[in-house]
This record gives C-alpha cells, structure tokens and sequence, in this order.
C-alpha cells in the first residue's frame, strides 16, 4: 500500500482514510488480514502507537475487527469502509466548491470548468 500522508494534519484520520480508500476499493478483500500494525508503520513512515490508534478507530467504526494474536482483518461487511469513502469525496468536493466560490467562481462555472478538464 503507497501511503500519502500530509505531515502537517493529524495523522490518525488519514490512516483510517486512507485503509477505508483500500477497503472500499477492493485492494483489501472483506476477511483478509491486514499488514500488522509494525508493518503498517514502518511503510507509512509512523509511529506504530498511530497505526494502533488508527485501528482501534476502525474496530470501533466496524470497519475492521482484531484477533488476539492474529493481528488485524477486515469485516465481511464492507459498507461502513465504502461509507466513509463517499463521506470523504464529499468532504473533499465541498472543500474544493469552496475554495473556487471564494476565488469568485459561481458553481456552474465550476461545474463547466471540471467537464472541459475531464474531456482533455
């Protein structure tokens, strides 16, 4: 898994996003086991306490479970994972409406503006 964590915003968050984007995605399958919390560190550049963090949040969103030492899975019922990930998109394209209506930008304008991006 390629980690994009911004350093400068709680770390946490971003994990349970970014483990949620993978699940909803498929890269994670429902019962799979997840790269241990060591593992899971070390590749995203974290402290492993993060990753814990990260997925005690998970565990308590349903998104995954814990066997006592097994490690980590992902819960056969993905709809929370997907959930959050439209939650995000959300999020993210509000953010994005915003910022362009303080740039003067109305939403239609932003609308056609993101067709003519996509068609190139």
């Amino acid at each position: 898994m390629k980690w994009t964590l911004d350093k400068a915003k709680p770390l946490c968050p971003q994990i349970c996003e970014q483990v949620c984007l993978q699940i909803a995605l498929g890269d994670f399958k429902p019962g799979e086991k997840m790269f241990s919390v060591r593992e899971t560190a070390l590749n995203a550049g974290v402290n492993p306490n993060t990753v814990q963090k990260a997925f005690e949040k998970l565990e308590q969103d349903g998104i995954l479970y814990s066997v006592r030492g097994s490690g980590w899975f992902v819960c056969e019922d993905i709809t929370n994972a997907k959930e959050t990930l439209n939650n995000l998109v959300y999020d993210k394209t509000e953010d994005y409406f915003t910022a362009l209506n303080a740039l003067g930008m109305n939403n239609d304008e932003i609308k056609n503006y993101v067709k003519e991006w996509d068609n190139e």
